[in-house]
Formats: structure tokens, sequence, C-alpha cells
């Protein structure tokens, strides 16, 4: 940690994921002589490929603006690299690094063969026509084209990268190489892309809280439901919590957290996918169309008494105090949605409680499962049905909960899932990294 801390000592991000990471496997690494003195995290830790651009794009106005790209290649020890891309403003290197470092556990965890990457820019879509989106993505292409490729580097969408950005993305790789290939991965159903795949990252939180309550001989339905996030991962979520007979309280977004204690049920959740998807509203105006519910602007959900918390937002959006005060009003279970939701704290504050708590490199593996199962249909040019994919990213998440179970069980029954999910991530990239030698 010493040596990371050095190189890395700018990017907070970065050393919180790996210190979480080094926490649980340097003990295991100690413990098992296959990988002892090879300094196989030393070289986890270190992007095989760091690519830094200019992004030059013209917005509606005719003003020329300057975005940064990135696109950090982190790990391919088991196969090409596959992770998203992210536009908002606060993306730097750190954060992608973070991603791109916890994307090569998740990944290897699903069992599919697919390395670790993640980039993106610094470009915000947010207030911007279809066009300006449409000339950024094409200029950002235009540099990315050359470091990725179906056997390479498979991106998908993230944060601000969405259904269409992924497709003018694609519109312009296609060109630019002359080729329709799995490049991408979130495409169009009637151009390449896997039914259920919008739906994965949310549905397979959902699944695995399921599985780690059944371990407990307990499950969601009848479960009073926190959700932060308002866009992707938090909707699904909440449809797929309302199908497992859960009641959904709240959903959020940078401006609040809207908290409905009647529930918000099919209809209501309606309503919100069509204000952020189609509209590009705020939830705020949930109570334009609800009026009974609340709105606490500025505010996380974390204050509400719940069963089940699901934080579906962005990184280091749960802190200590918000642990202390979910486990105080009765949460017996957190599953992120996001990537790494709750800060360090928060993690130990839920573990020394023992409550269920599962690491986003687990729980929300789904989406990049069923990129993973997108890669496969594309290779042969087949289309599986929704409930073939439900089926499949359903059996995944169960084989990451036993996984975790496996390497994760401490001897008073408890079961550690962010130590089962790094032990269970580590070993299959630390096995082929060995297998291929010093590279």
């Amino acid at each position: 940690m010493d040596e990371v801390r050095a190189r890395n000592g700018h990017e907070p991000e970065f050393l919180q994921a790996v210190q979480e990471v080094a926490d649980t496997v340097i003990p295991y690494i100690a413990d098992n002589e296959i990988y002892n003195g090879k300094n196989i995290l030393l070289r986890m830790v270190e992007p095989e490929r760091l690519i830094s651009f200019r992004v030059a794009w013209v917005d509606d106005d005719g003003e020329i603006h300057v975005n940064r790209g990135y696109r950090i290649q982190m790990n391919s020890a088991i196969g090409p690299y596959k992770g998203g891309l992210r536009f908002h403003p606060t993306v730097n290197a750190s954060i992608l690094k973070f991603l791109a470092f916890e994307q090569v556990f998740k990944n290897s965890l699903t069992t599919l063969p697919m390395g670790g990457g993640k980039g993106g820019s610094d470009f915000d879509p947010k207030g911007k026509s279809d066009d300006e989106v449409m000339r950024f993505c094409h200029a950002f292409m235009a540099e990315l084209f050359r470091h990725i490729g179906p056997f390479t580097d498979i991106p998908a969408g993230d944060i601000g990268v969405g259904a269409r950005e992924i497709g003018f993305l694609f519109g312009k790789y296609k060109r630019i190489q002359n080729e329709f290939t799995g490049v991408l991965t979130g495409k169009g159903l009637s151009w390449g892309g896997s039914k259920i795949r919008p739906e994965a990252t949310g549905y397979g939180t959902v699944y695995f809280a399921q599985d780690m309550l059944l371990t407990k001989n307990d499950d969601i339905d009848g479960k009073k439901v926190v959700i932060s996030g308002s866009g992707n991962v938090a909707q699904f979520a909440a449809e797929k919590t309302l199908q497992l007979g859960g009641k959904v309280v709240t959903l959020s977004d940078s401006g609040g957290y809207i908290y409905d204690k009647e529930g918000i049920d099919k209809e209501k959740l309606a309503f919100v996918m069509d204000l952020k998807n189609n509209k590009r509203g705020r939830i705020s105006e949930y109570l334009d169309k609800y009026p009974s519910a609340e709105y606490h602007k500025g505010k996380t959900p974390w204050e509400v008494p719940c069963d089940i918390a699901l934080p579906c937002a962005t990184q280091n959006e749960l802190n200590g105090e918000d642990a202390k005060t979910l486990i105080k009003n009765g949460c017996i279970c957190v599953a992120e949605g996001a990537n790494m939701p709750s800060a360090l704290e928060a993690v130990h504050t839920f573990q020394d409680a023992k409550i269920l708590f599962a690491p986003g490199k687990a729980s929300n593996a789904g989406g990049v499962a069923t990129s993973g199962l997108e890669m496969s249909q594309n290779s042969l040019r087949i289309s599986w049905t929704r409930e073939e994919v439900d089926e499949r990213l359903k059996g995944i998440m169960k084989d990451i909960h036993d996984s975790c179970i496996e390497h994760g069980l401490e001897e008073d029954g408890y079961c550690n899932y962010v130590k089962g999910a790094n032990i269970a991530g580590f070993v299959k990239v630390a096995d082929a990294m060995l297998a291929q030698g010093v590279i």
C-alpha cells in the first residue's frame, strides 16, 4: 500500500478501492504459497494501458469545446477488456482507475471470459441537444476506435452514456472501421443488442439481495426498501423489487430525494421512468403528480427507516453516519447497485453490526454479465429471448453469491461478502496471470 500511495497519492478514489481489496486479499496471499512473493496484487493495481486524449467538438452555436477522453485498460488476463464509458463532469483518472480496478474483480466473478477496463470523459450530456451529444460522441469515437475491438476491448454504457450515446458511438465506429461487429454492448435490440441488458444491473442487484436474505430464511416480499438514484440502475432495481413483493419508498437524484410512504408502485415508477428517460426532468417533479409524497432537498434517503437499502446512485454517497442511521432504524440488508457507493467507514459499520452487506463488485455485476451474454449472442449471430437472458442472469447472480459464501464465510457463521467477493475475483485473475508469466 505504501508503494501504491507513493505512485497514486493524488487519486483518493483509486486508493480507497485498492485498500478495500488489499485488506482482505493480502492475508489470503500470505496463506497460499502459490501467490506469495509473486507481487500479483502490485501488478493488478497498475493498468496495462492508460489512454488519455483530446475531444474537440462544436456546439449548436458554432462554438468549439474541448473535453478530455480516457480509456483505462486495466487487466486482460482472463479476456478482452470490458467495462463502461462514463460521461460526467467529475470524471478523472482517479475515478476511472478505481472503476477499472473494481471491474477486473467484478468481471472475474461473473465466470465469463472478460478482463477489466473503464473509460469516459468529463463531458456533461445534461442540457445538451441530441445533435450536440452526437457530435461529441462522434469526436470521442474518432480517437477511441483505434484502441478497442471485439477481441481487444468492448466498452459499454455507464453514467451519462445510455442508449442514445451508445448508438452514436457505434455508428461512428462502424463508419470508420467499415464493419458491423459487437464492439460495444448496450446496443439497441434491432442492431445487435440483448434483451434484459438495460434492466440487468438493477435486476441483478435485487436478485443478489434476495439470495442473501434466503441464507437467513427470509426474502424481499413485504419488505420496505429504500433506493437512491433514479437512473437506469435505480429504476430497474425498483421494478424487480416490486415484482418480488417489496415496497419501494424512495428515489433520488443530485438535487435530493423523494419519500412516498404509500409506496412507489408500477404506475408511479412508470411516471419516474418517463420523467427521467424521456423528459430528462428532476425527481422533485414527482410531487407535481403525486403531492402526498415528500421531497427532501439536498439530502440522501438513508434517514428513512427501512428493511433493505439499495444505493444505486454514485460512489461514496453513503457515509459512516448514514450507515449508523440505517442500522438504528432497522435495516437488515444493504446491496450496492452503484460502484463503491458506501464509504469504507460505512462498510465497516455494516460488517461490525453483522447485517447483510453486498459490495458492488458482486451485487451489481449483473450489468456486465449481461453485456457478456450480449457479446456471446453477437459472436453467434443469434438472439435469446427475454426469459432466457433473465434466467441466465439469475443463475449468474446465484453463482456469484455462492462464490462469496465459499470464500467469505467466517467461523461465527457470518458471511463477509466483501472478503468473499475480493478473494473469489482475485483467484481467477491471479491464476491466469501466473500461467501467462511476467507480462
